[in-house]
């Protein structure tokens, strides 16, 4: 019924024994999907951006209402994946069991909303009672004109990543190599672990267009579909986020021949990286030179347009704390700012992305150790940042130390990948550091007379 988990690379070949390097395991330890989200959570994350599917949540109604739209993903098309659909599961359904129920919610749903396609997600609650879910969508499909695919991927599986990986199963096994696009291009590539958050994806595609690359299929930010289905005949991965989706990478190799690189699309110097990686590898001379000219380019205009907000920000130093392909681009991004990254630490990364945070932080920065709240708070007290650059669950703790907080991951509205989104982010970055309310916030309360005399 789930996906056999000993084969989604959820166990590195080398865990980390270093002090505050993330643990990965198989099963979620208690308590753990309250603090970093489950399962069910990790699967919508890389699904729910195909913009023109519909997305069923086969589960009790807050199972829908907590995971609806809390990723900040961005669509330039269709905006069916942002509807909120469930089979609200009540406590007669976990008496007598809910397949019924979903197949009549697929069948309603294909009629009124027409998507390309419906994932029906499971839930612990329904995945325990032992709902058939493959089965259901198996009954459904007889009238419906679409495909339906089932993600089993019920929240006490593990953690998020667990089910981003499952997530990326379904879609190599049930999605992608399921049509044929019209033509082909020379340089074609493929995004993996790319949302489109606040619409970074829009940042990174002009340069493509400028050097001559085409974009095949983005997994799954801004997604079509279609384009998905497609995938397998672009002639390049550039996995951007490796915590999520190295099993499909890793797999569309070894069944397509596609090879795959790593890449990051924060700061000036990792765009410009991977854009040079991506032109290396399909080893064509007028399309490294256009790259290589593309870069020169940007790389100027960019530098000239953050000069001011570098020189006030120079000198300014910060705590980061956050995931998967941020945790080492991030350090890169603050130094070009010229701040200085005086701790830094990571829940959900993998062990290389941990080392390459370590490698280019100051040898005398600290590792954080301990994620809680607690440790936090004394972290912020004996460093006394100036910057907390983290994910929107720090964001109450720095407010209580009124340090300034910008959040970077999903919880964020403004775009921060490629060129354009380095000058949105030295704006920002700008904007929290020097926000007059911080020194408002510092002063005591009730304010204190000139006299002193707070009768």
């Amino acid at each position: 019924m789930f996906v056999n988990l000993s084969k989604l690379n959820l166990r590195e070949a080398c865990p980390l024994t270093d002090k505050g390097a993330p643990k990965l395991c198989m099963k979620a330890l208690p308590g753990e999907g309250a603090e970093r989200s489950c399962a069910f959570d990790g699967a919508r994350v890389v699904l729910m951006p195909v913009t023109d599917a519909a997305h069923v949540v086969h589960g009790p109604i807050a199972c829908a209402g907590n995971s609806w739209d809390n990723r900040g993903a961005r669509s330039s098309g269709a905006q069916l994946y942002r509807r909120g659909l469930t089979t609200d599961l009540m406590e007669m359904d976990v008496v007598y069991g809910g397949e019924k129920k979903l197949v009549q919610a697929i069948i309603e749903i294909a009629a009124k909303h027409r998507p390309k396609a419906v994932f029906v997600y499971a839930t612990c609650v329904s995945a325990l009672i032992g709902d058939d879910l493959e089965a259901a969508c198996r009954e459904a499909q007889k009238q419906v004109p679409v495909p339906v695919i089932p993600v089993n991927a019920p929240g006490f599986l593990g953690d998020k990543n667990i089910g981003n990986r499952v997530a990326g199963e379904v879609l190599f096994r049930q999605v992608i190599g399921t049509a044929e696009p019209e033509t082909t291009h020379p340089f074609a590539i493929n995004f993996i672990g790319e949302y489109n958050i606040a619409g970074d994806l829009w940042g990174i595609t002009p340069s493509l267009e400028a050097i001559g690359v085409k974009l095949q299929s983005c997994i799954s930010g801004d997604a079509r579909f279609d384009d998905l289905r497609t995938a397998h005949r672009a002639k390049l991965n550039i996995l951007v986020c490796s915590k999520s989706l190295t099993n499909l990478v890793k797999q569309m190799e070894k069944k397509y021949d596609i090879p795959y690189i790593e890449g990051s699309f924060y700061g000036i110097h990792d765009t410009s990286n991977t854009l040079r990686a991506i032109a290396q590898a399909f080893g064509d001379a007028g399309l490294i030179a256009r790259a290589e000219a593309h870069i020169r380019q940007k790389e100027a205009e960019t530098r000239a347009l953050i000069a001011p907000y570098k020189e006030g920000l120079a000198g300014k130093r910060a705590v980061l704390f956050t995931g998967g392909v941020k945790t080492w681009s991030m350090v890169t991004t603050l130094k070009e700012l010229g701040i200085e990254v005086l701790a830094g630490g990571t829940q959900n990364s993998t062990p290389e992305d941990f080392l390459r945070m370590k490698a280019l932080m100051d040898p005398k920065a600290q590792i954080i150790e301990d994620t809680s709240a607690a440790g936090f708070l004394t972290l912020i007290k004996e460093k006394k940042p100036d910057l907390i650059v983290a994910g929107g669950k720090t964001k109450y703790l720095a407010h209580k130390t009124r340090t300034p907080f910008l959040d970077i991951n999903h919880g964020r509205s403004l775009p921060y990948a490629g060129y354009a989104g380095m000058i949105t982010f030295a704006k920002a970055v700008a904007r929290t550091v020097f926000s007059p309310v911080w020194e408002k916030m510092r002063q005591p309360f009730p304010p204190i007379p000139a006299g002193g005399d707070i009768r």
